[in-house]
């Protein structure tokens, strides 16, 4: 059975860090498209980033030099390294799967048909 599990959300103070994983059961992350995206309260949900099966990755313009995505494939795990975090950070860390070739866009939530349950970031002034 396919599923992901994010953790290591928590509550930060600005500035702080956090590392959360996802890992993956029923499909080799090292063979397939994994992306993290994020949900506020209220809002759509937006993409964060992706780690391409070649192991590139990409992280959205507002996040970058603050986010990195990697991968261990020998524990099957994708990871979200989050530093310096700010208040507009605060929402529901989602990882998401894509075993196929890529047929929307690489941040597009309809592009993933596999997805996490979530962990929350609560990123406080």
């Amino acid at each position: 059975q396919v599923a992901l599990v994010e953790s290591g959300g928590g509550s930060v103070q600005t500035g702080g860090s956090l590392r959360l994983s996802c890992a993956a059961s029923g499909l080799p992350v090292g063979e397939t498209w994994m992306a993290w995206f994020r949900q506020a309260t209220g809002k759509e949900r937006e993409g964060v980033g992706i780690i391409y099966k070649s192991c590139d990755t990409f992280i959205m313009d507002s996040m970058k030099g603050r986010f990195t995505i990697s991968r261990d494939n020998d524990k099957n795990v994708v990871y979200l390294q989050m530093s310096n975090l700010k208040p507009e950070d605060t929402a529901k860390y989602y990882c998401a799967a894509q075993r196929d070739e890529l047929r929307g866009g690489l941040m597009a939530p309809s592009t993933y048909n596999i997805w996490g349950p979530g962990t929350q970031v609560t990123v406080s002034p």
